[in-house]
């Protein structure tokens, strides 16, 4: 993978390329963008061009002696304890040939681990140092490139951060993440951060039309839905089941939700609800959650008139956005929004789901029924 298989982002690209030109290497790097924009892709383009301008060996970044990947990973069939990332090397290596813009739900589904949520531990940092200390093969730079790098656990981040504060010679340290928020602020402060924007409806729609060959019209409103988001377009282009289970679990939700006020057996029925969805994984939890609080705001846009931003197309006809949007309004549409993030940083800090979205789902029913303003 090079620079020219990066979708957009030139302006990144010229600026990574002429710092490695001028010899500017910083030995910590942060590249943060949300799902799908291309900060891993571009973080292997990135030592894949450091290596080349060195000369020796001329070989794949995945395979390179010189380039590290380091991923989050969890017990499995596979490795029963202490799983770190060179357990799941053949498997990170055909997903990276295959769907470099994945998901890290993607990644857990290759690598079967069910329901489990993985995470980068202790035993990671032991190997990072270990491989950051050896010698580079031919000389010259060594890579490590940590992907989702926020699921680092507090003991293999203070470790992290004593190799990026006193770094080998031409070491050089990669940082991926879809939230640096919650990367603690000490290895933030000692990096070299760059934001990935997110990727331009048209760019998104041409690549569709070039590497799948999918109709004009079709690959435009694809794009139009994907929010920026390769990867989102790709499930979308491939009809992921998950999408459908998403609306199918929204629209129960809110329908309970709203019918709750005139109907108090619907509590039952949403707490049932709440603990069929916390049998899913947590990764799950959260994509969904994130669907929802895109539905909301779309619903928003509609009421509000902005017909031409409305991207949501429903595969279930009985439910309307135009029925629904009038419930969403200034009035409500910033409570619902703080109490779904909230959910979703409960949930990605291991709390009960059941917990966690029964009490997302109570508030929900007194949120769509908030007078207007």
């Amino acid at each position: 993978m090079n620079f020219d298989d990066i979708i957009g982002q030139s302006f990144l690209k010229t600026h990574l390329i002429k710092g490695i030109r001028s010899g500017r290497i910083p030995h910590a790097q942060l590249y943060a963008g949300k799902r799908g924009v291309g900060s891993l892709p571009m973080a292997i383009a990135y030592a894949d061009y450091l290596m080349k301008q060195q000369g020796g060996l001329d070989m794949s970044p995945l395979t390179h002696p010189n380039i590290h990947f380091v991923y989050p990973v969890t017990t499995s069939d596979k490795v029963k304890s202490k799983p770190i990332s060179s357990n799941y090397i053949s498997e990170w290596r055909t997903f990276m040939e295959s769907n470099p813009y994945g998901s890290i739900n993607d990644w857990y589904d290759l690598i079967g681990v069910g329901n489990k949520q993985g995470n980068i531990g202790v035993e990671e940092a032991g190997d990072i140092v270990s491989k950051m200390s050896l010698k580079a093969f031919n000389g010259g730079y060594k890579v490590m490139i940590i992907w989702m790098a926020e699921k680092m656990n507090s003991m293999c981040a203070n470790k992290l951060l004593k190799l990026i504060e006193e770094p080998a010679d031409k070491t050089v340290i990669i940082l991926i993440t879809e939230d640096e928020e919650q990367l603690i602020g000490t290895i933030r402060s000692r990096c070299q951060t760059l934001h990935l924007n997110s990727l331009s409806e048209n760019e998104i729609r041409d690549t569709l039309i070039k590497k799948y060959n999918t109709e004009t019209n079709l690959a435009a409103n694809i794009a139009h839905q994907s929010e920026g988001s390769y990867s989102r377009a790709l499930d979308l282009l491939n009809q992921q089941p998950e999408d459908l289970q998403f609306e199918a679990w929204f629209i129960e939700w809110v329908r309970t939700a709203f019918q709750a006020k005139s109907n108090k057996q619907s509590i039952n029925t949403l707490m049932a609800w709440s603990q069929e969805i916390s049998k899913s994984g947590r990764e799950i939890q959260k994509q969904f959650l994130d669907y929802s609080l895109r539905f909301f705001r779309q619903a928003l846009l509609y009421n509000y008139g902005a017909k031409e931003l409305v991207f949501i197309k429903l595969n279930d006809k009985s439910f309307k956005i135009e029925n629904f949007a009038p419930f969403i309004d200034a009035s409500n549409i910033s409570e619902i929004s703080k109490e779904i993030e909230l959910a979703s940083y409960h949930i990605e800090r291991n709390a009960n789901a059941k917990i966690v979205l029964t009490d997302l789902s109570i508030k929900l029913t007194r949120l769509l029924h908030l007078k207007k303003a």
